[in-house]
C-alpha cells in the first residue's frame, strides 16, 4: 500500500481530509470512496495511474475528514457542494471523476448536475443509486427513526485494529481487505479503537431515488463513462443488474467491463495493474489523458 500525500481542504466549514499521489501536473482524477471507507481505498490503485494526479477524499463523516453538524444529513448528495469547493481549491475546471461502489454513486450524480465540471467518470463496481420500491413516507419514516437511534449510540469500539479487520472480513471484505482499511477508520481510545465514521451514515437515507430519477442522471452523464464491475461483486443484485442493462441506452459515450475480482477488487494487487491498465487505455483512447 503506497499511502500518499496527505492533505486536507476546509469548505463552508467542513473540514476534508485526502491523500495525493502523483505528478502536480498530471491529469486530475478526483477519487471517491465507498460507504465507511476512506481515501487508502485507493492506495492500490491511484500509485498505478501514471501521469495522473489521484486526489482521493475521505468523504465527511468518515476516515480522518470531520462529522458534519448534529442537525445535518448523510444523503447521498450531500457532499455534492463541498466536492465543487474542493475542486475549486484545487484548481481543477474539469477532471475525471473516480468513484466505488457509494462513491461511484455520488461521482454520477455529480457529474448529472454539473456536466461541465466533469471530463469523465469511472465507475467502479456500482454506476448510479439503485431505484427505489419504497414509499416516500415510508423511507422518510425509517430515516426519522434511524437518525435519532444511530445518534443517541457512542461509536463503536474494538479491542484491537485486528478486531476490527475481523469484522470487516465476517461481513464479506477480504482479509487483506479489511486490514488495509483499518488504520485510517480507527482511531486509538481508552480500552481498544474507536471507529471514527460517523453512526448517522447507518442511517437510511430522507429521500431515495425513483426509476425515473435514476434514468434521467444517466441520461445526462454527457461524459465518457468507464464502468468497470467486479465479477464476484454486486453486479448480481436484481436492481443494479437492470440499471447497468439500461446504461448503454442511456449514456452517450458508455464502456462497461468485467474484470476478476471481489467488491474491493481495487484494493486488490492481482487486479490493480489491470484496473490501471483500463482505465489509462480509456484516457488515451477518448484523448482525455492530459492535464
Amino acid at each position: 500500500m503506497t499511502q500518499g500525500i496527505d492533505a486536507e481542504w476546509t469548505v463552508d466549514g467542513l473540514t476534508y481530509a485526502g491523500r495525493m499521489w502523483g505528478p502536480e501536473d498530471g491529469t486530475p482524477v478526483l477519487a471517491l470512496h465507498g460507504w465507511m471507507d476512506h481515501a487508502d481505498s485507493f492506495s492500490i490503485l491511484a500509485p498505478r495511474l501514471t501521469g495522473c494526479r489521484v486526489v482521493a477524499l475521505d468523504l465527511s463523516g468518515q476516515g480522518l475528514s470531520a462529522h458534519r453538524a448534529a442537525h445535518a444529513t448523510y444523503n447521498i448528495w450531500d457532499d455534492l457542494p463541498q466536492i465543487a469547493g474542493i475542486l475549486d481549491r484545487l484548481g481543477w475546471v474539469q477532471p475525471v471523476l473516480m468513484g466505488h461502489s457509494r462513491g461511484a454513486n455520488i461521482a454520477a450524480l455529480f457529474a448529472a448536475a454539473q456536466p461541465d465540471r466533469v471530463r469523465a467518470l469511472v465507475s467502479l463496481d456500482a454506476l448510479a443509486p439503485e431505484p427505489t420500491q419504497v414509499g416516500f413516507a415510508e423511507t422518510l419514516g425509517k430515516f426519522v427513526t434511524d437518525v435519532r437511534a444511530q445518534s443517541s449510540r457512542s461509536p463503536r469500539t474494538f479491542e484491537t485494529a485486528d478486531a476490527y479487520a475481523a469484522r470487516r472480513a465476517a461481513q464479506g471484505n477480504s482479509a487483506a481487505t479489511s486490514q488495509a482499511l483499518a488504520a485510517r477508520a480507527l482511531q486509538a481510545v481508552d480500552g481498544g479503537y474507536q471507529l471514527r465514521g460517523d453512526r448517522r451514515l447507518f442511517a437510511s437515507s430522507a429521500v431515495k431515488l425513483t426509476q425515473t430519477d435514476v434514468e434521467d442522471v444517466l441520461r445526462n452523464l454527457r461524459c465518457p463513462v468507464l464502468n468497470i464491475m467486479a465479477r464476484d461483486g454486486i453486479c448480481t443484485r436484481p436492481a443494479l443488474a437492470a440499471l447497468l442493462t439500461q446504461a448503454a441506452d442511456l449514456i452517450g459515450d458508455y464502456t462497461r467491463l468485467d474484470l476478476d475480482g471481489d467488491h474491493h477488487f481495487h484494493l486488490d494487487p492481482t487486479v490493480a495493474p489491470h484496473l490501471a491498465e483500463a482505465i489509462l487505455t480509456f484516457l488515451d483512447q477518448r484523448d482525455l489523458h492530459t492535464a
